[in-house]
C-alpha cells in the first residue's frame, strides 16, 4: 500500500493560514499578541531591551530604574500607557520620552523625582494623563504643564510642596485648570511649619499680595549684586582722591612760609 501524501497546495495553504511568531519579548517579561509588556518587579535597574514595536502598554513598576537616559526606549509609535511607579526614578533627561507621541497615559507616582522640565514632556503630544504624585517635588514651573496640550487629568498629591513665594505661578495654573486637577484635597503645603498640611487650592489672591507688593524679579537682584560692589569701590575711591586733594591743598598753602626769599639789608 502506497504512503499518503498531502498535495503541496494543501501544504501552502497551511502555511498561509498559521498565526506569524510574536515578536520577541525581554527575558523579564511577561508580553501578549495585544502588545501588552508586562516588567513589574523583577529587579530591573533599566529599561529591558527589545522591546517590540508594536508595544501598546509597558508596566514597569515595583523595580529599581533610577534614571531614564536619551535611549532609554526604542520608537514606539503604538505605545499608549507607561507604567513607571515605585522605582528610584531621580532623573529623566530631556530626550527620554522622545519617539513616544502616541503615549496618552504616563505614571511616574512613588519615584524621586524632584525637578522636572518642561522639554522632558514636549514630545507627549497626545499625553491625557500624568501622575507624579508621591515624589519629592517641592515645586513645579507651569510651562511644564502647558507643554501637554492634550492633558485632562493630572494627579500632584504627596509631594513636599512649599508653599512660599515662588508657589504662585502653580498655584495661579492650579485654579485656572481646576477640572485637570485630580485628588484636590491631597494637595498640600510641607513647608513652611505653619502652613504645613494646608490645601494648596484653599489659597486666594489675598494670600500673595505680598508677593506681588515685594517680589523682585532675578534680573532686579543681579542688578543689585552687580551696582552694590561697583559703587562701594567707586565711593571708596572718590572719597581717597578728595581726601588727597585736601591733603595737597593745605599743603601748597603752607608751603611758601618755608621758601620765601630772605629780605636783605640796604646800606644808610
Amino acid at each position: 500500500m502506497g504512503r499518503w501524501r498531502v498535495p503541496s497546495t494543501v501544504l501552502v495553504c497551511l502555511l498561509l493560514l498559521r498565526p506569524p511568531p510574536l515578536p520577541a519579548c525581554p527575558a523579564a517579561c511577561r508580553c501578549s499578541s495585544s502588545g501588552e509588556v508586562d516588567c513589574r518587579a523583577h529587579a530591573l535597574r533599566e529599561v529591558p531591551q527589545g522591546l517590540a514595536t508594536n508595544t501598546s502598554s509597558l508596566w514597569l513598576g515595583y523595580n529599581f530604574i533610577t534614571v531614564l537616559g536619551p535611549r532609554s526606549f526604542p520608537a514606539l509609535p503604538g505605545l499608549l500607557l507607561l507604567s513607571l511607579p515605585h522605582n528610584r526614578l531621580g532623573l529623566i533627561h530631556p530626550q527620554a520620552l522622545a519617539g513616544l507621541g502616541a503615549l496618552q497615559e504616563l505614571d511616574l507616582s512613588n519615584n524621586y523625582l524632584t525637578v522636572l522640565t518642561p522639554e522632558t514632556f514636549l514630545p507627549l503630544t497626545s499625553l491625557a494623563t500624568l501622575n507624579l504624585g508621591s515624589n519629592r517635588l517641592e515645586e513645579l514651573e507651569p510651562e511644564v504643564l502647558q507643554s501637554l496640550p492634550q492633558l485632562r487629568a493630572l494627579l500632584l498629591q504627596d509631594n513636599p510642596w512649599v508653599c512660599s513665594c515662588d508657589i504662585m505661578p502653580l498655584w495661579h495654573w492650579l485654579n485656572h485648570n481646576r477640572e485637570k486637577v485630580q485628588e484636590k484635597t491631597l494637595l498640600l503645603c510641607r513647608d513652611p511649619e505653619q502652613l504645613n498640611k494646608y490645601p494648596i487650592m484653599a489659597f486666594g489672591n489675598e494670600s500673595f499680595r505680598q508677593c506681588q507688593e515685594t517680589s523682585l524679579s532675578a534680573r532686579h537682584y543681579l542688578v543689585f549684586l552687580t551696582i552694590g560692589p561697583f559703587s562701594f569701590f567707586v565711593s571708596i575711591f572718590f572719597c581717597t582722591f578728595m581726601g588727597f586733594i585736601i591733603v595737597v591743598y593745605h599743603s601748597l598753602r603752607r608751603e611758601p612760609h618755608f621758601w620765601r626769599r630772605p629780605r636783605t639789608c640796604r646800606g644808610h
